[in-house]
Order: C-alpha cells, then structure tokens, then sequence
C-alpha cells in the first residue's frame, strides 16, 4: 500500500504482511515499544517467544481443557500467535462462570501448554468486582498481585507470557495499575504434579 501526499510525494508504504500486522493490539504494542512497567512486573525479552518444537511452545495446548474451553483455538492463540486474541467476551460463552461459583474464593489459573499456576484471583478484591472488571473489557482481567511472577514475563510491548513461551495476553495499564488481559484459552490449563 502507498500513500501519497497532496504535494505527490510518497508519505507512506506499508506491505500487506505489515498491515496484517497493525491489529489493535500490535499497533498498541508499537506505541508502547520499549516501555518500563512499574514493579512488581518481570520483564521478559523477544527470546522467550522464539521458535520452538511447537510454535512458540515446546509443546502443543493439552487435551480437555478447563471451562470447555476450544482446544484448536487454544493452540492457536498460545503458540502460533504474537498479536491476536480469542475474540472479546469468549470467556463468557464458556462454562468458566457457571464452574466458578462466587463463593469459589481464589480460582487458579494454569498454563494451557504446561499446567504451570500463571494466575489467581480474585486477590484483594471480591469475586464480583473481578468479573465486573473482565465483562467491561471483554477478558478476564487480572492485577499485579493476582500474577504467579515466577512463571509470567512482560515483553518491552506489554505482551504477556509464560517463561516457556506461551502467548498469554497483554498488560493494558489503567488509572488502577496494571491489568492484564488474558486469554482465557491460555490460562485453562490443568495442573501438573
């Protein structure tokens, strides 16, 4: 694609593969290149996501995934994906809040590819302001304090991800902090012993 000036000169040429690339969340990504995120966020950097005998992962989403969540779209998205996203309020037409009573307490979240506990919440907030929260944006949306970071890492860009290579989501800070939107796809995972 070229784009001309009034004055004929050429301002801009972007290839297709770079216009599939400026999805909201890549264009936010740019615009947020090289940010510092206030602690307690572990940043990661671009070697975590490199390739790996499964896309990004050394290994494919597991089979049966909680809150019936899509398995085909979860290997997607976790390993095969740097910028999209299940589609806004997926999470809602799973069984996740029907399985996850308000009385729940703490509901743990676990890394799709390798059953690694990534998240926990609600932490220091109830289980209503949580959904509250993650309907108003369309993921579940997490804070700092509800993060595992010994298995979490936030790229320059604000994506998240697991220390072994799986797309989670995106730090998307607001008057509150940081807030993580994640995908649920990602954090459905069953525990490992």
């Amino acid at each position: 694609l070229t784009l001309l000036c009034s004055a004929g000169t050429t301002a801009l040429v972007l290839s297709r593969a770079a216009v599939v690339r400026s999805t909201p969340t890549a264009i936010l990504g740019n615009l947020m290149a090289s940010k510092k995120f206030g602690g307690p966020v572990v940043m990661g950097d671009e070697s975590i996501m490199s390739q790996k005998a499964h896309g990004t992962s050394n290994t494919p989403v597991q089979q049966g995934l909680r809150w019936n969540c899509d398995v085909a779209t979860a290997d997607r998205i976790c390993n095969f994906n740097r910028h999209y996203a299940e589609f806004a309020g997926y999470w809602e037409t799973t069984t996740f809040l029907k399985d996850e009573p308000v009385d729940a307490g703490e509901v743990s979240f676990y890394d799709s590819n390798t059953g690694k506990l990534l998240f926990f919440a609600p932490k220091s907030r109830s289980w209503e302001d949580f959904v509250k929260e993650s309907k108003s944006h369309g993921w579940p949306s997490f804070r700092d304090d509800e993060v595992n970071w010994e298995y979490v890492r936030v790229l320059p860009d604000g994506e998240a991800v697991s220390v072994d290579g799986t797309h989670l989501g995106h730090n998307l800070p607001d008057g509150k902090g940081n807030r993580y939107c994640i995908n649920l796809v990602s954090v459905a995972g069953k525990p490992v012993a």
